[in-house]
């Protein structure tokens, strides 16, 4: 697979990464299965998508365990990216960005990776009881002490400023302003999608004017765009699409006509050629400094998100995403 290149330290990973999110957090907890999900790892590495994508929080724990069963056996093919921040209670999630406690959660992700340094620690959610800069003073205090080897910022949740016409990323920016001042950011990871495209306008161009990668989250917009998902069929009490004001069945089915514009591009392309990897390749196209990070558990589905990397699509493809409407929502 094609490598790319990110922050000022040229980190280097697979030009697609596997969000592992989903092995054990916040999508359809019966369809959960841990072998299932050790051979998409393992199946991911193969192919080259060496960026595994966890966070402390989910499951909590179970999902930074599960990967490092894999790292025990290939820690030399991963680059190994995990986030620390928030906590997880029984009803609730809360932000913790007290220096101690970051220190302590770091030794506790290296345990659980079983593995002695982190490649990009990526801190979650600022708290907001603490100030940025003390969070991110003790996450560079990480790095020198060979524990960690790059930082990066997880993008405050920018949805909810549809309603009020701000920049969606003006809160995420400012941090960005402020953590740059103590240690370099070498990445930043935020949605970005053919059908949630709001990084466009500022937070990409910002993180390209400065070398700093970007890891696009939510590439597939929670599986819609692959084009699998049928609507009215409805989703487990645990999974977060139950929840999404786009994944009702009203407004899956207004939404339809988007995975109907991306599989007439991907059948240009070839019988093979899915609605998913163009929509990973248009990612793909925003930037050499861009890598889509999907989220899958199931070895096919990983081939099928690594096989986007070798997708091309032509100046017509990229008119013609750009001219698919808008995604609607339940606010819309």
């Amino acid at each position: 697979m094609e490598r790319r290149t990110i922050g000022a330290g040229a980190l280097a990973m697979g030009a697609v990464g596997l969000g592992c999110m989903p092995m054990s957090w916040a999508y359809s907890g019966s369809r959960q299965r841990g072998e299932e999900s050790l051979r998409a790892v393992h199946r991911a590495l193969d192919l080259g998508s060496t960026l595994l994508d966890t966070a402390d929080m989910y499951g909590p724990f179970t999902n930074e365990l599960l990967v490092g069963r894999v790292l025990k056996e290939r820690r030399g093919d991963a680059f190994v990216s995990t986030k620390v921040g928030l906590l997880v209670g029984e009803q609730h999630i809360v932000a913790n960005g007290r220096p101690g406690y970051v220190k302590r959660a770091c030794d506790a992700s290296l345990r659980r990776l079983q593995t002695d340094v982190i490649d990009l620690y990526q801190l979650h959610r600022a708290d907001p009881e603490v100030p940025v800069e003390e969070t991110w003073g003790a996450m560079a205090e990480l790095v020198q002490a060979g524990k960690v080897r790059s930082l990066g910022l997880c993008a405050v949740g920018a949805r909810g400023g549809r309603r009020s016409g701000a920049g969606l990323h003006d809160a995420t920016i400012r941090q960005l302003r402020r953590v740059q001042q103590v240690f370099p950011v070498s990445a930043v990871e935020a949605e970005l999608s053919v059908w949630s495209p709001e990084a466009l306008a500022a937070l990409l161009p910002w993180c390209e004017a400065r070398g700093v990668g970007f890891l696009a989250a939510m590439p597939l917009g929670n599986g819609f765009l692959t084009g699998t998902l049928t609507p009215g069929e409805g989703f487990e009490p645990d999974d977060v699409r139950a929840r999404h004001p786009r994944f009702t069945a009203e407004m899956m089915a207004a939404n339809q006509p988007i995975v109907a514009g991306l599989r007439r591009i991907a059948a240009r392309h070839g019988d093979d050629v899915t609605p998913a990897q163009v929509a990973l390749a248009w990612v793909l196209s925003r930037g050499r400094h861009v890598i889509p990070v999907p989220g899958a558990k199931q070895e096919r589905w990983v081939t099928e998100n690594a096989g986007a990397a070798e997708l091309r699509l032509s100046a017509q493809d990229l008119t013609d995403v750009a001219e698919l409407p808008g995604a609607r929502g339940s606010w819309d």
